[in-house]
């Protein structure tokens, strides 16, 4: 029997939705549980999966179960096939309304609260039926895993590496600069010409060298020939930077995207230094050969909008 009708015949839906839950949960007892039904009818599912293809998909040990080679690539296939037809059944529903769907957008802390929220903004104030879930996290490689494992559509980040997966497509938004920034009542707010040594010794607010943004800061620093800044506070998330710098005691680093969205950044201060900080792509991030939907393509465009108002500023 050709593969075509073993798959057409033989396997069902169901089975590979019983092969999945499976190995999310480690065992056949713990899947069974999950699908409210017993341990025997898991144990034939997969026992007809595996005569339907004619190899070994679970290895079976103390512990519980693990994927075999083979079981994994099923697994990624099924991970598509689900998503498909998720996106499918949406794509029905949305025929009559496109502008009432759902749309999950990943991003990093930085362009969370900017960009991205200035592009759902724009998004819904149009359309206000649409419901975006936003997804943020500090360490791109988990943003990525959601991306691959389709719990995101897009995601809306930063180009730091020249090393690229082959599953995922980068299209440019805009690139984002980066500039040293004060509160308003800081002392040195009100200097028209800085040179980066004087700053080297006052008290910054700055991401942890471990984390891009601060191996960035720490790149230019060196670069300039200097150490890296006495760091008073090592801290990731903007607002929490923002908030120290209005105290008029801290000084840091932001990029344009930052500064920009929202308005209110107007109590902060750009101050007038130079320091050689490398524009870092930014743009949308989509799993290659996977179809979005509607809802998913009206952010893009209006991602692509706010992107253009940066690129203005710029030229």
């Amino acid at each position: 029997m050709e593969l075509t009708d073993r798959i057409g015949r033989r396997m069902k839906l169901q089975d590979l939705n019983i092969l999945m839950t499976v190995v999310q949960t480690g065992s056949m007892l713990k899947a069974a549980e999950r699908l409210n039904t017993v341990q025997p009818a898991i144990s034939r599912s997969i026992a007809e999966l595996e005569h339907a293809l004619g190899v070994r998909l679970l290895d079976r040990h103390r512990r519980g179960v693990e994927p075999t080679g083979y079981g994994r690539a099923l697994l990624d296939c099924g991970a598509a096939v689900f998503d498909a037809l998720r996106q499918g059944v949406k794509n029905i529903e949305l025929l009559a309304d496109p502008a009432a769907g759902e749309v999950r957008i990943g991003s990093g802390f930085h362009l969370a609260p900017s960009f991205v929220s200035a592009a759902v903004d724009r998004l819904s104030r149009r359309y206000p039926r649409i419901v975006f879930h936003l997804v943020t996290e500090n360490q791109t490689e988990k943003l990525h895993r959601e991306l691959h494992e389709r719990n995101i559509d897009l995601l809306i980040g930063r180009r730091l590496s020249s090393v690229a997966d082959e599953r995922l497509d980068f299209e440019f938004l805009f690139d984002d600069s980066y500039f040293v920034v004060a509160g308003r009542q800081h002392p040195w707010a009100g200097r028209r010409k800085i040179d980066a040594a004087e700053l080297v010794n006052e008290s910054w607010v700055l991401p942890p060298p471990e984390n891009p943004a601060g191996a960035h800061a720490m790149e230019a620093f060196r670069a300039s020939g200097l150490d890296y800044p006495r760091t008073t506070v090592f801290a990731v998330p903007p607002d929490v930077r923002m908030s120290l710098l209005a105290t008029g005691r801290f000084l840091t680093i932001f990029s344009n995207s930052a500064l920009r969205f929202p308005s209110r950044r107007s109590e902060l201060k750009v101050l007038p230094i130079k320091l050689p900080l490398a524009r870092v792509p930014v743009g949308i991030v989509t799993l290659k050969n996977r179809t979005l939907g509607p809802t998913a393509r009206l952010f893009i465009d209006t991602a692509r909008e706010v992107g253009k108002t940066l690129t203005k500023e710029k030229g």
